[in-house]
């Protein structure tokens, strides 16, 4: 039998404002299934949530998207800007965009072959460089992101964006390892102050933002956002047997 997902819209709408009044620069991850709700839906609400800007202190103008493939789904329902959390590569749908998206997609660069292999492909596009966490997932250690900032530098390449972190989900402080990665990209060279950071805790944020007051540290949030509150979802089923 199927599950049903019943949402309290009233109480779930406000928990969406309160999440994002409470997080300056926030970019809503919309992947995967939505987190059970579709990526088309939340794109619909992270939409919603930037006309609410008056209300919530803070304009809710990029969103993430796991992958290419999920652009289309989020486009058409929202006007901001795609950060694709996928690194580029230089094959599959990456390379294939609609030119009237592909000016709204910021990419995620992983390898420093990517740098140049990107800017080949499209000279106008924006990305963020990815740097390697204790995930060790994929991203940039301090060498690669040295080495990107002399190519772009001696190239003339269009300069990244920002700089992404990606860090553990776990109850574990991850404050030093950002400060150690943001401490990375300031010796880089690169004149680039927005740093993308996925599962730090209010606090934390707050800490960086007084430790690099320079610096522009956006939250990437998912599961705190859409399913925060999880008074305001309810599933039902029907049991046919129990064993």
């Amino acid at each position: 039998m199927s599950l049903t997902l019943s949402v309290d819209g009233a109480r779930w709408r406000s928990h969406l404002l309160t999440t994002v009044a409470a997080n300056p620069g926030i970019v809503p991850v919309a992947k995967g299934n939505g987190y059970g709700l579709g990526v088309g839906r939340l794109a619909r609400r992270a939409q919603w949530l930037d006309d609410h800007e008056a209300e919530t202190g803070t304009p809710v103008d990029v969103l993430a998207v796991g992958t290419y493939s999920e652009i289309d789904a989020a486009a058409s329902r929202f006007s901001g800007d795609l950060l694709v959390l996928t690194p580029w590569r230089p094959f599959g749908p990456a390379t294939g965009l609609d030119p009237s998206v592909a000016k709204r997609v910021i990419h995620t660069v992983s390898r420093l072959a990517d740098v140049t292999a990107l800017l080949e492909h499209d000279p106008a596009a924006r990305y963020v460089l990815e740097q390697l966490t204790s995930m060790r997932r994929h991203g940039m250690n301090r060498r690669d992101l040295q080495e990107a900032a002399r190519l772009i530098q001696d190239e003339r390449l269009r300069p990244p964006v920002g700089f992404a972190i990606h860090l553990p989900l776990n109850s574990a402080s991850h404050l030093s390892e950002a400060t150690r990665l943001i401490n990375h990209a300031v010796a880089s060279g690169l004149d680039v102050r927005t740093v993308y950071v996925s599962h730090l805790t209010s606090s934390e944020l707050d800490r960086l933002r007084s430790t690099y007051p320079d610096f522009t540290i956006r939250p990437r949030i998912g599961t705190d956002l859409w399913l925060g509150d999880r008074g305001a979802l309810k599933v039902t089923a029907t049991v046919l047997d129990v064993h």
